[in-house]
């Protein structure tokens, strides 16, 4: 084993888990956080994600991410990390996986319209949601709701922005029964899962726009970090294709945001001289990051593809349809339970209740793009039978 491989004395340990909710004999030859990313793997939340948008909805072209290749190149990037800060690369992968289960049809879009469909009933936060989609929503087992995952990932899952003072209600009514120590950080393979999802989403988003033509090769050349990747991808071909010199520049961007998270990672961890996952909890600060530098690049990056990728006109077309539809959708289930399928009329009671509203919010946020759409239809064109 080489030192990148030997597990560091700060990573979370399989042999001190605190444990699942439901007490369940552990399996021979897997550890707990392999468990929990096959259970992620396997459920019904994660295989939806392939038909979710990321940014382009789903039948804009089949070249473009969805939310399931996204959360696979997280987890690449954040099991490649935690390997190399020798981290559980099982807990990261699977909070990688799981990061985006909670996310509705049409991306931020519809979590934009369904966090203001349900404002007076306690709002929608996607964090909360995938939290509430391991715990409650799915159903694979006969002794309880959810996947029963381990402490380690339901907290990493709840805080791996940071700790938590105004916890969203599905996270305080979690954690009220099963304590996720909200007021602290989590791990760092959870604090390595969030970063991960940063670094996955420069490089696509960047490599999506550029191939959506939203903007050209040249109108990134400003940019820190992926300036001097770009001028570098052209030193090595003079004469390269438009399509490789993309892909050379972006590949080229994210080894320069892993390299740095690394170096300064390394650095912070050095200083504090964790003895376990707990002291990383219990730091006023967190472990895994950005140097100043590349975090001041990365904002500037966010910046320009906020301007010129997740508000271009084209792009505002589809998210301004994508934001009627789902706000339409809560409506009429809101205002009429009756048109829910049995299983969910069962649960969501009277209508315009907050029973109701909670029930419809679980339905639509577990819609894929083109079910939300058939859905719409339905409901809308009364030449389609239900």
């Amino acid at each position: 084993m080489t030192e990148a491989q030997r597990p560091a004395r700060f990573a979370v340990r399989s042999e001190t888990s605190r444990g699942r909710l439901y007490p369940e004999p552990e399996a021979i030859g897997r550890s707990p956080y392999q468990r929990d990313r096959d259970r992620i793997i396997h459920s019904s939340a994660f295989r939806k994600l392939q038909y979710k948008t990321q940014v382009f909805v789903n039948h804009e072209g089949d070249f473009y991410r969805t939310r399931l290749t996204h959360s696979l190149e997280v987890a690449q990037v954040a099991r490649s990390c935690a390997r190399a800060l020798g981290l559980d690369e099982d807990l990261t992968e699977a909070l990688a996986l799981a990061h985006d289960l909670g996310h509705p049809p049409f991306g931020h879009a519809g979590e934009e319209a369904l966090a203001q469909a349900a404002r007076a009933f306690g709002g929608f936060y996607h964090n909360a949601q995938s939290l509430r989609v391991v715990t409650l929503l799915e159903s694979r087992y006969a002794a309880f709701d959810g996947l029963n995952l381990t402490w380690e990932t339901l907290e990493g899952l709840a805080k791996h922005n940071g700790p938590l003072t105004d916890p969203p209600p599905y996270v305080k009514e979690y954690d009220a029964r099963h304590s996720l120590d909200l007021a602290s950080f989590a791990s760092a393979e959870a604090q390595l899962a969030a970063l991960a999802d940063d670094i996955a989403y420069h490089g696509h988003d960047l490599d999506d726009g550029l191939r959506a033509g939203l903007f050209g090769i040249d109108d990134i050349a400003h940019l820190p970090i992926v300036g001097a990747a770009l001028a570098e991808a052209r030193r090595a071909s003079l004469d390269m294709p438009g399509a490789r010199l993309r892909h050379e520049t972006i590949r080229r961007v994210i080894n320069a945001l892993i390299s740095d998270l690394l170096g300064e990672s390394r650095r912070r961890l050095a200083a504090l001289a964790p003895a376990s996952a707990d002291d990383i909890r219990n730091a006023k600060a967190p472990v895994i990051a950005f140097s100043g530098d590349i975090a001041a690049a990365h904002r500037a990056i966010r910046e320009f593809l906020f301007a010129h990728m997740y508000r271009h006109w084209r792009v505002n077309r589809m998210t301004t349809k994508a934001r009627r539809l789902t706000e339409a959708l809560f409506g009429l289930f809101l205002a009429d339970p009756g048109l829910l399928p049995n299983e969910w009329r069962a649960r969501a009671g009277e209508a315009g209740s907050l029973r109701a509203a909670i029930t419809v919010t679980d339905y639509i946020a577990g819609m894929t793009d083109r079910f939300a759409m058939d859905e719409h239809r339905r409901l809308t064109d009364i030449a389609i039978s239900g």
